[in-house]
C-alpha cells in the first residue's frame, strides 16, 4: 500500500517503513505526526485519487532527525562587466519515518 502526500509544498510518494526527508516541520525527534494532506491511496491494481484530497485517508510519521542538506553554491557573473557575486544556501530538512497508511 502507498499514499502520494503534500507537505511543504512539494508531494512525495511514501509506502509504510520509508524514511522521507522533506521541508522542515515544527516537531521534537521522536514525536509522531499525523500527515491528513493525502492526494492519492493505492493498494495494487486499485487506485483511489481525491479532489483535491481523499477524504479520510491519514498517513502517520514519526520525525527520526533534523537536519540541513548539502551546500548549493550560486555564481553568477556578467562578462567584460567586472561584476561577480558568490553565495551559498543550506535547506533545512525534517526527515520522516512512515509507520502507516490508513484510508
Amino acid at each position: 500500500m502507498y499514499a502520494v502526500i503534500k507537505t511543504g509544498g512539494k508531494q512525495y510518494r511514501v509506502a509504510a517503513g520509508e524514511k522521507i526527508k522533506v521541508e522542515q516541520i515544527a516537531a521534537d525527534v521522536g514525536q509522531e505526526i499525523v500527515i491528513d494532506q493525502v492526494l492519492a491511496v493505492g493498494n495494487g491494481a486499485e487506485l483511489k485519487v481525491g479532489t483535491p484530497l481523499v477524504s479520510g485517508a491519514t498517513v502517520k510519521a514519526t520525525v527520526v532527525a533534523h537536519g540541513r542538506h548539502d551546500k548549493v553554491r550560486i555564481f553568477k557573473m556578467r562578462r567584460r562587466k567586472h561584476y561577480q557575486k558568490r553565495q551559498g544556501h543550506r535547506q533545512n530538512f525534517t526527515e520522516l519515518q512512515i509507520a502507516s497508511i490508513s484510508a
